[in-house]
């Protein structure tokens, strides 16, 4: 199998994520600049975390149009699996890949520190390693994290199963205090109705190795992994 991870001008945590799946799980890792128009036979895409150019206007909303972008919405609708992590996240977002918006914290400010995630869909691939109701903390670093859809859509992702993670407390409590950039219903992270595409705010990635003292992001991470090997088995889309 081969994953992906595209670069965009500012991403920042290509580096991180390419050295996780690469070293940490071994994986067959390609990097993948946004000017080019070839998947390279990658069986998942990764859009990493970072500031695109453009965020200025919104998050994602130039890098959205990024020639990579065409072939991953292609991809993705073929039913490739895709993954969006803080800025991959709000790219996908922008390129209707996923529903709703991330849209500015609620305190105005950029928010780096470990928050809880209680997982709420165990089988969306991403979580294919997790229990319904587990808690995991992973480190967020944004400024533009706050997921906002409305009440339509807000609807159906509950009814679909596509709320991956809602922020809690360590006990798993889903509470305003506990939501750091103010996502409408706590929301951290989706998928699509397919469960092939997801997006989550929170970086997994800075928290898969031992030596950075914790490694619930490799849970989900080698989940996606063992998914890809069940699904695909060798043979790219």
């Amino acid at each position: 199998m081969r994953v992906g991870v595209i670069t965009f001008p500012g991403s920042n945590c290509d580096g991180d994520m390419f050295r996780v799946l690469s070293e940490v799980l071994g994986q067959d890792c390609v990097r993948l600049w946004h000017k080019e128009a070839d998947l390279k036979d990658c069986d998942c895409v990764v859009l990493p975390g970072g500031f695109s150019y453009g965020d200025y206007l919104r998050p994602g909303i130039i890098a959205r149009f990024s020639p990579v972008m065409e072939k991953v919405m292609d991809f993705a609708r073929r039913g490739g699996y895709v993954l969006g992590i803080c800025n991959g996240f709000q790219i996908l977002c922008e390129a209707g890949l996923l529903p709703g918006t991330l849209c500015m914290n609620e305190a105005r400010k950029f928010v780096c520190k470990n928050v809880y995630l209680r997982v709420e869909n165990t089988e969306a691939g991403l979580t294919a390693h997790c229990r319904a109701g587990q808690v995991l903390k992973v480190p967020v670093a944004h400024e533009a994290g706050r997921y906002f859809a409305d009440g339509k859509t807000l609807e159906k992702l509950k009814k679909k199963g596509q709320i991956l993670f809602r922020y809690c407390d360590e006990r798993g409590e889903v509470s305003a205090e506990a939501n750091p950039n103010g996502s409408v219903e706590n929301i951290a992270g989706i998928c699509n109705e397919k469960g092939n595409v997801w997006g989550m705010m929170p970086h997994p990635e800075r928290c898969a190795e031992e030596v950075l003292g914790n490694t619930d992001g490799r849970i989900l991470l080698e989940g996606l992994m063992k998914t890809m090997e069940k699904r695909y088995a060798g043979t790219a889309l």
